[in-house]
């Protein structure tokens, strides 16, 4: 008797195909994405409130939009639903970081009239020191601005001379020259008053170290006409951390509590002093904070950004390294409502500071 096999039952029965989507390179991007949501919420928490943090704020502000879009492609790629939900949030909740200028296309204030002042701003980087003396004062006398206001005029070791202060003068005849220990105002206008922001509870050992230490913002009173005047404030707030040290260097986290010890006093004399000014204000320099940074909240309150008068969707102002691309915007420019500003821009620092200058078109209202 013939039987008949049964069909081949090994044949028939695959082993079930796994899902598409499924796997560890799934659940790195779901992890991935549940961290950086984690990340960008503590962010919003700590910086500007936590010395600690001031480590964390190093991270290029345009981190916060790159990073959620690369785990929407991710999402899109893997088909999982929840690496995209999870990137969205990230997405929302740091867009306000990323440092984009959302009014770029839109110009600044209008066609300037023919009393605009031309105002430059710049962390000119330590003076005299690495042969970049030509090619700075090359820089300064082609901006041809009516109000210089220039950040960072020492020397790595030592003061300037009177003979430094001499080339200026002679550099800018008809000018009047202000200097506070490395704050330098110069104006085509003329000075009404100048002002030393005086900080209130310094680190003693900070506040006895020199004007240089000490006075990180000079307010001037220019009188531009009409009876009226305008205050500019020549701003460089102390930087947040050594870049000499690294996180597994006991000095790194000394440094920045200090650093923090130095930074709030002069946000706050800066701030009381902004409140009881009862002229227009234009405040610019070197801020050593980020878009990203929850110092921002610290700005006088009143003052408003003035890069809605930037034809840049991202300005930014400093490069880690020379060559580099500039990912952070570390100077800033605020004017309160009665200052007009119709063009605004960073321009080139030719080699001579590793801070992009910033060249701003302002009246008054």
């Amino acid at each position: 008797m013939t039987t008949v096999a049964p069909a081949d039952t090994a044949a028939d029965q695959t082993s079930p195909t796994r899902p598409a989507g499924r796997g560890w390179p799934t659940g790195v991007l779901v992890g991935g994405a549940a961290l950086w949501l984690a990340f960008t919420a503590a962010h919003l928490v700590f910086s500007g409130r936590w010395w600690l943090w001031l480590a964390v704020d190093t991270v290029p502000p345009v981190a916060f939009l790159l990073v959620p879009l690369a785990l929407g492609v991710g999402a899109a790629v893997s088909r999982r639903r929840a690496v995209a939900l999870l990137a969205a949030a990230g997405l929302l909740l740091g867009a306000g970081l990323g440092g984009v200028n959302v009014r770029w296309w839109q110009g600044g204030d209008g066609t300037a009239p023919p009393d605009a002042l031309r105002v430059f701003s710049w962390n000119t980087g330590y003076w005299d020191e690495w042969g970049e003396t030509e090619a700075l004062y090359r820089v300064l006398r082609d901006a041809d601005a009516d109000v210089y206001l220039l950040q960072e005029y020492w020397y790595e070791q030592g003061r300037p001379t009177e003979e430094t202060i001499g080339r200026l003068r002679a550099e800018f005849p008809g000018f009047q020259v202000v200097v506070v220990g490395e704050l330098v105002t110069l104006s085509r206008v003329p000075v009404l008053r100048q002002v030393p922001v005086e900080p209130v509870g310094l680190p003693p050992e900070v506040a006895e170290a020199g004007d240089e230490w000490r006075y990180k913002s000079l307010r001037t009173d220019l009188d531009i006409g009409g009876g009226r005047v305008l205050s500019a404030y020549n701003v460089h707030l102390p930087v947040q951390l050594s870049p000499e040290h690294g996180p597994f260097d006991g000095d790194f986290y000394r440094i920045m509590r200090e650093q923090r010890a130095q930074r709030e006093p002069q946000w706050r004399a800066l701030a009381r002093d902004v409140a009881d000014n009862p002229h227009p204000v234009l405040l610019a320099g070197d801020l050593n904070t980020t878009p990203a940074m929850g110092d921002l909240r610290k700005v006088p309150d009143g003052l408003r950004d003035a890069q809605y008068a930037m034809s840049s969707p991202y300005p930014a102002s400093w490069a880690y390294r020379p060559g580099w691309p500039h990912w952070w915007r570390l100077d800033w420019a605020f004017v309160s409502p009665q200052v007009r500003v119709h063009s605004y821009q960073f321009g080139d620092a030719r080699g001579a500071s590793d801070h992009r200058p910033q060249e701003l078109l302002v009246s008054l209202r």
